[in-house]
Formats: structure tokens, C-alpha cells, sequence
């Protein structure tokens, strides 16, 4: 079972990177709009999260509260970029926001014990 987390978190890292990398791509660009890496990272990282959420591991389960946080934080990321893909352009505020969450989501997994 330890070696599925170990993918299961390995895929996960992978969906974290497309949606910052492609957000700050995206940034740089100077036109705010969701591409597709962000899109297929914010599904990555949903599904991924699931699968990490489960009881894997032996006694060993992150707390109930950390990990309703962030699946609350990954559910608003992915309908900021599902609902607005197809925008030519989205609004600086909510494409700050997909970002501002996403770091706060990594934030949440990395600093609450």
C-alpha cells in the first residue's frame, strides 16, 4: 500500500506543478485565461487528493479537519478553472485566486501537523 501512496503523491505533485506552472505561464503571458495545463492540473489534483484521502496507511491518517480543508480549497480551485476555461479572458481577481489557493492548499499540506 505504500507504494500506491508513494504514485498516488508522486501524480499529486505532478497536478500541483501544471496548475501553478501554468497559471504563472499564463501570468507572464499578461492574458489572464485558463489553459489547459491549469485545467488538467486542478483535475489531477482533485482525483489525486481523493485517492491520498483514503485510509492507506497503517494508523498513520492525517486529521479529519486538515483534510476536509483541503478538499473545501481543491473543489474551489477546480470550479474557478472548470467554470471559466473557455473565457478569453478571466478577471485578474479570480485568476489571483486560483493562484492565492493553490499556494494556500500546498501551504495547508506542508505546514499542519
Amino acid at each position: 500500500m505504500e507504494a500506491l501512496r508513494l504514485i498516488l503523491l508522486y501524480v499529486h505533485l505532478i497536478g500541483f506543478a501544471l496548475l501553478l506552472g501554468g497559471s504563472i505561464a499564463q501570468y507572464v503571458s499578461g492574458r489572464l485565461r485558463i489553459n489547459p495545463a491549469m485545467l488538467w492540473g486542478a483535475v489531477i489534483q482533485l482525483l489525486t487528493g481523493l485517492g491520498l484521502a483514503a485510509p492507506l496507511r497503517d494508523g498513520d491518517e492525517p486529521a479529519p479537519a486538515k483534510l476536509v480543508t483541503k478538499l473545501v480549497i481543491a473543489l474551489l480551485i477546480f470550479v474557478m478553472v472548470f467554470f471559466s476555461r473557455k473565457r478569453d479572458v478571466v478577471n485578474r481577481g479570480h485568476f489571483l485566486a486560483i493562484v492565492g489557493l493553490t499556494l494556500v492548499n500546498a501551504a495547508v499540506a506542508v505546514f499542519w501537523r
